[in-house]
């Protein structure tokens, strides 16, 4: 008898390429397949908010666009959940494909709120 089938893509995203290599978690340090992995890119200001006013008066430049830290973070399927960053959806649930709503862009009227 065959094994019943959880997931369409059985949790991985790699269709027929074979194996895939591996990136270490960055919680776990597990090793976990690239495909299967958790992926998020974080954007973010490399000094923090209450440092970038007293760094705009002590600057030279008065429109000087400071750098930003990109970086993408890899979890493992145990860690993401236990930091939810992933939920457990229901069956019916996991049937919808939509991507999620992106959080911190609110427009209103067509414009970015500042």
């Amino acid at each position: 008898p065959n094994m019943p089938k959880k997931r369409r893509n059985r949790g991985r995203a790699k269709k027929n390429a074979g194996r895939k290599r591996r990136v270490a978690c960055e919680l776990s340090g597990k090793l976990v397949p690239k495909d299967k992995a958790i992926k998020r890119y974080i954007v973010r200001n490399i000094v923090n908010s209450a440092a970038i006013s007293d760094l705009k008066e002590a600057s030279v430049y008065d429109e000087y666009a400071l750098p930003k830290l990109y970086y993408k973070m890899y979890y493992c399927v145990g860690s993401a959940c236990h930091r939810r960053i992933v939920r457990s959806r229901s069956k019916v649930e996991m049937k919808n494909r939509t991507p999620p709503q992106r959080p911190g862009r609110r427009f209103k009227d067509g414009k970015k709120q500042s």
